[in-house]
């Protein structure tokens, strides 16, 4: 595929960062576009892509986001508010708005990357907006779409498997509801930059609607079997006699997962999340060595050295510098809060907070961010 226009949207995030060193190591041009452009200096990426202001929620913001970008093949769209009030409606707008600056300004693709929306009444908010969204990207005279639809994404710092290990860690006793037997097809970050960064191959993929996944069904069960068996826990299953609402509203007490953002995200645990078609297989060979597994993926997350720049990560599936803070386990936040107070000949000795338990480590890490929190920061004159 030839060098590529891009703008990245969301380009600070968990897959936005990572997509920009993927479409960079292919050997594209990327404008990356967020609301706070001083924020991409904390990216490794920062000195070779051009910074876009970029609200999405703001049609002048917009359309300045183009002129500033210039010429653009390919727009990818990941831009969501979930886990914010509203976000439903806000997002749908978001989307419109970003999709008539796109036609206004020539370009021939978005890309969106979105979830599995089943075939099911009664959908969470969260399944229901991702189709919406798609659909408020498609407009007459405009670019083509190509709308990836994902599920779990296995990877440090996504915000899906963080949830996982958080409750594989924690719990001693693995909760297990209902719908923890519903079938899930995951998918690992590294394969789904690698189809994010060949969907931008307009003469070869067709624009629309494809199910990315990896190369086997689960369930949420499973994968939490699955996770505390490669980090050596001992855990034991227990059925849970609790529904979806309940738990959705019980996460944000229990794990360290913004609230909001967590109780979304459980809720689309009550369908089954299979990819309902084949996806891109015909269109798009598989990656050099194929589809990674559930294991290899969890274990490559797992494996997480310390943190590095987005850029420099010798996997995807390893935790960067820009992640959020509550991301990596609680073992790697205390190691961190420690590492702050302990002197440099002593810090050697910090890799044994590793042995604490996981039950232990999440009450003192709990409480130490708790006090943090209420210590109010000084500005100095």
């Amino acid at each position: 595929m030839n060098s590529v226009r891009t703008l990245v949207t969301g380009a600070t995030g968990y897959v936005g960062s990572r997509l920009v060193s993927a479409l960079l190591a292919d050997g594209h041009q990327v404008a990356a576009a967020t609301r706070d452009p001083a924020r991409l200096a904390d990216f490794g990426w920062r000195a070779e892509v051009s910074a876009v202001p970029l609200d999405a929620h703001d049609e002048d913001s917009v359309r300045r986001a183009f002129d500033t970008a210039g010429p653009t093949d390919v727009v990818y769209y990941l831009v969501h508010g979930i886990g914010q009030p509203g976000f439903r409606e806000a997002d749908n707008r978001a989307a419109a708005i970003v999709a008539a600056a796109a036609k206004a300004a020539g370009v021939r693709r978005i890309v969106y990357l979105g979830g599995f929306v089943p075939d099911d009444d009664g959908l969470s908010e969260h399944l229901a907006s991702r189709a919406e969204v798609a659909e408020a990207l498609t407009v007459d005279g405009g670019p083509d779409v190509v709308w990836l639809g994902a599920a779990m994404i296995i990877g440090a710092g996504s915000t899906s498997f963080e949830m996982l290990r958080y409750v594989a860690d924690r719990f001693v006793l693995l909760p297990m509801p209902a719908w923890s037997a519903n079938p899930i097809d995951p998918i690992s970050i590294r394969d789904v930059l690698y189809y994010l960064v060949a969907a931008a191959d307009i003469d070869h993929v067709p624009a629309g609607a494809y199910d990315i996944r990896g190369p086997e069904t689960t369930t949420y069960g499973d994968l939490l079997r699955s996770y505390a068996r490669i980090a050596g826990l001992w855990r034991t299953p227990v059925p849970a006699p609790v529904d979806t609402a309940l738990v959705s509203r019980m996460t944000g007490a229990f794990l360290p997962v913004p609230a909001g953002l967590a109780a979304d995200l459980v809720e689309s645990l009550d369908h089954p999340m299979m990819a309902s078609e084949d996806g891109l297989a015909g269109v798009v060979p598989e990656p050099p060595g194929g589809l990674l597994g559930v294991d290899d993926a969890i274990r490559r997350a797992v494996a997480s050295p310390r943190r590095r720049p987005v850029n420099a990560l010798a996997d995807p599936h390893h935790l960067a510098d820009t992640d959020p803070d509550w991301a990596g386990g609680d073992a790697l936040r205390l190691r961190h809060l420690a590492t702050a107070v302990t002197p440099a000949v002593a810090r050697p000795v910090l890799g044994l907070i590793g042995l604490v338990p996981g039950p232990v480590a999440a009450a003192v890490r709990t409480g130490l961010d708790t006090v943090i929190a209420l210590v109010p920061k000084v500005i100095p004159a």
